[in-house]
């Protein structure tokens, strides 16, 4: 129950209790008034009944005596009146039998009211002649009380209801601030880091609502510390210390982003000839100086042709990768043409006729990173053979499959479902040493024999529309997975950016697995990568999984991509790294600060974080003790 309920029931307890008191008090009180307003007036009527028959009394059979007392008892006000002589002989008497009008029962039973009576002496000259009697009749008494009491009671009631209107307001007014506080600590929960304005006027809620503000904005402070060391960490760990080209590693999750996306693109591999004897003639530090210019002449000659999204790599000593994005061929062929003028150029520089080479291969949606790379390799030896610093274009007709081959075999293979699901990099929490969960993976092969690579096989689904049908076959085959052999824990399945859209979906997963024991135990699984594109999407799919009784995780969580805080947004159950920034920990202190800061903003955040395929105890050992939730290896 709410402070503002108890409050309310309690003071509304208090004024009942206190109207109640009062009321009764009332009650009494003109109850009182009344009988004793009825014992005086019985004596005074009496008194001047005595003094008015006094002239007439010597007379018993005075027929005045009768006519005197019935003209007061017609009044109605009167229960009886009697006139008695000395002898205790009645000689007139009036009695009125009729019950009260107008006042309940229960009210008379309740306030019991006695009749007053009063008498009178009557002498006849100085000797005592008779004495007259008179009771007061109660209805009158009981009516005025009941009246009073009536209104009274609805005056009470009005009042009362004044007084709680006013109390409910009061109380609200006086505990919005405690509202703002919750809400701010809710908000906080949630990763947003506001303040209470105005402050609240009632000095101790006002004192609270400065202590939330300052935590707020302490935490808000502290997050905004670890997002910067988080960047500048990130910055360290992506680029190359001696150029700041984008390493290697960057390459390799950039190659995967555009299978994803499927947009046109090249790779120009560009190598440093003969570096070694460069080394040998200027030095270690003059090479250095000449990668540094070599880098700077790319990212100034691509700024300069103004083309598509073009990204810079540093692979090894000598070898540098351009990942052009967005273009066609003749632009690309500009491009190249104007890298082996700007070479020429550089070679001058440092009396060198030959300094570089360009090797050319457009991006392959059907092929895999490897791939591309054996292909620009082949190009750059051919233009090895072409001349000083040349360049060679690979063509665009040695696919393995042409496009309708793949499209084939991919809806052959989904239709039938003779893809397969196995189950691998099994998380053990950290502190049960219990399986958090496990992920399910696809193999599909090549008429049964040759394994398909899975990232063609998901490009082509994906391309077709067909992936759809394949998410959902393999939901199923998780699920049977699960009821047959008794699984207790956890299988993360992924699903892709089509399937997260598509209504059906939904509405199958919602008869298939909607507030069932198996929910549970279904792990949906996003890179952040492509959550990042499409948050809004994403986050009614997340609430909608969530109101089914599934999780979600983000994994290859990298904060380029997304942050902690739309992470907490979104209510991901687990936020999992990728797996580089899980290998070498033990070497690369960079690395190992970089996930320290991240765990730190993630802890605050409440989000909890998992480690990916770890390779060595001493790696494992290092997540374990830094805090993590829980790895796989």
């Amino acid at each position: 129950m709410s402070l503002s309920k108890q409050l309310f029931l309690f003071i509304t307890a208090l004024f009942v209790i206190i109207f109640s008191l009062n009321f009764m008090l009332s009650v009494q009180n003109i109850k009182s008034y009344l009988e004793v307003e009825s014992q005086g007036h019985a004596q005074d009527t009496a008194t001047s009944l005595g003094l008015s028959l006094s002239p007439y009394i010597a007379n018993e059979t005075d027929p005045m005596l009768e006519t005197m007392l019935k003209a007061i008892f017609d009044m109605g006000y009167y229960k009886e009146i009697k006139l008695v002589n000395v002898e205790g002989k009645t000689l007139v008497a009036f009695t009125n039998k009729a019950e009260i009008a107008d006042v309940p029962s229960w009210f008379t039973e309740r306030l019991p009211m006695s009749a007053a009576t009063a008498s009178s002496e009557i002498s006849a000259g100085w000797n005592p002649a008779a004495n007259v009697y008179v009771t007061v009749h109660p209805g009158n008494a009981y009516l005025k009380l009941f009246e009073l009491v009536k209104s009274a009671f609805y005056y009470s009631v009005a009042i009362f209801g004044v007084a709680m209107l006013m109390l409910f307001l009061l109380l609200r007014f006086i505990l919005l601030p405690l509202k703002k506080i919750n809400q701010l600590a809710l908000t906080i929960a949630n990763g947003e880091y506001a303040t209470i304005q105005p402050l609240p006027w009632t000095q101790e809620v006002r004192n609270v609502a400065l202590s939330m503000n300052g935590m707020s904005q302490k935490i808000a402070g502290v997050i905004n510390n670890s997002k910067i060391r988080l960047a500048s960490l990130d910055n360290l760990l992506q680029r190359d210390d001696l150029t700041g080209l984008k390493k290697k590693s960057c390459f390799e999750k950039d190659m995967k982003q555009l299978y994803m996306d499927n947009k046109t693109a090249f790779v120009l591999m560009i190598k440093v000839d003969s570096l070694a004897e460069l080394v040998k003639e200027q030095g270690s530090e003059t090479i250095d100086h000449f990668l540094q210019k070599f880098a700077e002449k790319l990212q100034q000659i691509t700024q300069q042709a103004a083309l598509g999204n073009v990204d810079h790599y540093r692979f090894f000593g000598s070898e540098f990768v351009l990942l052009v994005s967005g273009v066609n061929v003749e632009q690309i062929e500009q491009l190249a043409k104007a890298l082996t003028v700007g070479f020429s150029e550089l070679a001058k520089v440092y009396h060198r006729l030959d300094i570089a080479h360009i090797g050319i291969a457009p991006f392959d949606p059907l092929g895999t990173s490897t791939g591309v790379i054996a292909a620009a390799n082949e190009a750059f030896e051919q233009a090895q053979l072409i001349g000083a610093n040349r360049y060679y274009l690979r063509p665009n007709d040695d696919q393995a499959k042409d496009s309708a081959e793949w499209k084939d075999l991919v809806f052959e293979i989904i239709d039938n479902r003779e893809y397969s699901v196995t189950y691998s990099s099994r998380v053990v929490d950290f502190k049960s040493a219990t399986i958090l969960m496990e992920d399910a993976l696809t193999q599909a092969h090549d008429q049964g024999v040759e394994i398909i690579p899975i990232g063609t096989f998901v490009a082509i689904a994906e391309r077709f529309s067909k992936i759809v049908d394949m998410d959902r076959g393999i939901t199923q085959k998780v699920m049977a997975h699960i009821n047959q052999n008794g699984i207790q824990h956890a299988i993360a399945v992924s699903l892709s950016i089509r399937t997260v859209k598509n209504p059906a979906f939904r509405t199958w997963l919602e008869s298939a697995i909607g507030q069932q024991p198996i929910a549970k135990q279904l792990i949906f699984s996003f890179s952040a990568y492509a959550v990042a594109k499409e948050v809004a999407v994403y986050k009614e799919f997340i609430d909608f999984v969530h109101g089914l009784g599934a999780k979600v995780m983000l994994k290859r969580f990298e904060t380029q991509f997304l942050s902690l805080e739309i992470a907490k947004t979104l209510k991901a159950d687990y936020i999992r790294l990728p797996r580089d920034l899980s290998q070498n920990l033990a070497t690369d202190h960079s690395k190992r600060n970089f996930v320290e800061t991240m765990l730190e903003v993630a802890t605050l955040l409440d989000l909890p974080l998992l480690a990916e395929n770890i390779l060595s105890d001493e790696d494992y050992q290092i997540v374990k003790n830094i805090g993590l939730m829980g790895a796989s290896r």
